[in-house]
């Protein structure tokens, strides 16, 4: 009886063509997540042709240490109390010159929406996710302002509107429409946020 030379060998030929396949069907059917990223405007390069002098009482600095803390104009304060506190600020009309304004006007705090400030600064060692939950909920004050104001002159939420009116499926004759009712409340209470340069702590 002959003997066997060995088991039978497998042939491999075709193993480079189904990595392939396998390589181009996950590479067709994964999906990326994309980061929307910061809606942020970069301040302009070129310095302003006349100094601006602005009021301390103007500005409301909020500062997060390390530890995800919060200073609000020299008071450790919660998040949950950021947001009002912010509104406060933004809705006191100290000078009296704001006619929607529901404020205090409190003489020590901000003269009007157009002139008030949010300054945020941050530690270098910050929770990335600590500073964006701060951030919103001062972009949510500047919101629920706006709506506020939209309900009273519009009957809808500003935040509506502005969804609707930057929505590229939006016909352009309700866009049209919309760009004044948006521009006009957004002249209310504008967006002046300012993000200090981030600090080292010792």
């Amino acid at each position: 009886m002959p003997r066997r030379a060995g088991a039978p060998e497998v042939n491999a030929g075709s193993m480079a063509d189904i990595a392939f396949l396998l390589l181009i069907f996950f590479l067709v059917t994964t999906t990326i997540e994309t980061d929307a990223g910061l809606d942020r405007m970069l301040p302009p390069i070129e310095p302003p042709e006349e100094d601006v002098i602005i009021k301390q009482k103007n500005i409301f600095q909020v500062l997060i240490n390390k530890n995800g803390q919060l200073l609000a104009d020299d008071n450790i304060i919660g998040l949950k109390e950021l947001r009002v506190k912010a509104m406060d600020f933004l809705d006191n009309n100290g000078d009296g010159t704001c006619t929607y304004c529901k404020g205090k006007k409190d003489a020590e705090s901000s003269d009007n929406p157009t002139k008030a400030i949010i300054s945020l600064k941050n530690d270098r060692e910050t929770k990335y996710g600590t500073y964006i939950t701060v951030q919103n909920e001062i972009v949510g004050a500047y919101n629920d302002l706006r709506n506020r104001e939209a309900q009273r002159l519009y009957g809808q939420d500003f935040t509506d509107m502005e969804a609707t009116y930057l929505n590229p499926e939006t016909p352009s004759g309700v866009r049209d429409e919309l760009k004044e009712k948006v521009k006009r409340i957004q002249d209310l209470f504008p967006q002046k946020f300012s993000e200090a340069e981030t600090s080292t702590s010792n």
